[in-house]
């Protein structure tokens, strides 16, 4: 075998064509996934998602490292020597499951209203209905906007949802004027707890409305949105509720996307977000980087499985807009986005033309993506690397990194934190 440590594994990596991801060549998850296997585009497919690492709903392939030329997954790879390749810390903390699974996003239209179980959630959701729910493992995630990038997160302030009851007579038909009047009588000192419990029972209500009662609601809802966009200008969150029932016409996720935040994020910002929280990608291209699960409930914006009752039961109900991360500046080219997890943080490198970077060696192993350009990722050989390639780093591997037309990349990597690292 080649050497798992101070070296750079190729891989070979999977795509999943969920129906909201953007069509053929328009997807840069498409363009990635030709590049990285020369597998041609079907130019009428919507290419989704594009998938690096262990899970084993989308395994990497390495394509160098192996013996005689046999095809072994990441994770059979790493199995054969664990320590050397993931390193100590993370083999004591993890054992030898990669901690993250990496990915890229191409969002043509609205996914599910969803959320991602804790670990204790996961563990039990698995045992009980292991075809719905793969693995037993939490998933926190942050997305970091490639392109700008559109997102339902979280439930809306206190303030918000008064002016929401105040504006919108549809939820107060579905929750009752009763509810309403609770909602606008109620005030920030009447305690955290009671406004979370206020809040869960309004979410419950619209989420488990009646279809029928569901579907003339929203008929109202749009029909009259229609006729005041004559008037006035629309708020964004209403222009985004005309474009979803368009997408997803009489789905209660319409209605629930009123007490969610609408998050639009330019290309370089970040959203993170913990187990337990709404939320749902609208439209755009993403990296995106959450532990290694696949764990999703759903309960809107969705043809697929559904489970409203659970997802209502889970939800921490906090209120209040999302933290943005900007990344922190770690050399003139790299910035860092370092979530609060242990499992990933993820790194932006820009490299102008005739330049040289290095990422310094860590205790940890990392993935590195080309997302465009083309240059040289040196160990102790030279690597040529262009637009598409996926790399394997190796914990306690120094590389340096050098392009002379310009490089775009993004590394993802066990958190600093973890590793005592983080200033």
């Amino acid at each position: 075998m080649e050497e798992t440590n101070g070296g750079l594994i190729k891989l070979m990596c999977c795509v999943k064509t969920y129906d909201w991801g953007r069509i053929g060549s328009e997807s840069t998850v498409a363009r990635l996934y030709y590049r990285n296997t020369g597998i041609i585009i079907n130019k009428d497919e919507p290419y989704a998602e594009f998938w690096m690492g262990t899970h084993e709903s989308g395994p990497s392939y390495v394509l160098k490292g192996a013996d005689n030329g046999e095809k072994l997954t990441l994770k059979e790879w790493i199995e054969r020597n664990p320590t050397s390749v993931l390193g100590d810390i993370v083999v004591n903390k993890w054992g030898t499951d990669f901690p993250f699974l990496f990915k890229v996003l191409s969002v043509a239209k609205a996914l599910s209203i969803q959320a991602h179980p804790d670990k204790d959630l996961a563990t039990s959701l698995h045992k009980e209905q292991p075809s719905v729910y793969k693995d037993d493992n939490h998933k926190p995630e942050m997305a970091l906007a490639l392109t700008q990038f559109e997102a339902l997160c979280g439930f809306v302030s206190l303030e918000e949802l008064k002016v929401i009851v105040r504006t919108t007579p549809e939820i107060v038909e579905v929750i009752g004027n009763a509810k309403a009047e609770q909602v606008l009588n109620f005030n920030e000192d009447d305690g955290k707890e009671e406004v979370r419990l206020l809040l869960r029972s309004v979410f419950t209500d619209v989420m488990t409305v009646r279809k029928d009662v569901t579907a003339e609601v929203l008929s109202k809802l749009i029909n009259r949105l229609n006729v005041e966009d004559q008037a006035r200008l629309l708020t964004d969150k209403e222009q985004l509720i005309l474009q979803l029932e368009k997408q997803y016409p009489a789905d209660v996720g319409v209605l629930a996307a009123y007490l969610l935040n609408y998050v639009k994020l330019n290309p370089g910002e970040a959203l993170y977000l913990g187990s337990n929280e709404p939320h749902a990608y609208l439209y755009g291209e993403s990296v995106e980087c959450m532990a290694n699960s696949d764990n999703v409930i759903r309960a809107g914006l969705t043809p697929k499985h559904r489970d409203v009752k659970i997802l209502c039961s889970m939800l921490t109900y906090k209120l209040g807009f999302p933290e943005i991360l900007k990344g922190t500046v770690v050399n003139p080219y790299t910035k860092r986005y370092l979530p609060p997890f242990d499992e990933f943080e993820v790194d932006r490198c820009i490299l102008p033309q005739n330049s040289t970077t290095v990422f310094p060696s860590i205790p940890g192993p990392s993935i590195f993506l080309v997302m465009g350009g083309k240059g040289t990722m040196t160990t102790s050989s030279d690597e040529v690397v262009a637009e598409g390639d996926v790399l394997f780093a190796s914990a306690n591997t120094k590389i340096t990194v050098a392009t002379l037309s310009g490089l775009h990349l993004y590394r993802a990597g066990v958190s600093s934190r973890l590793f005592g690292l983080h200033k």
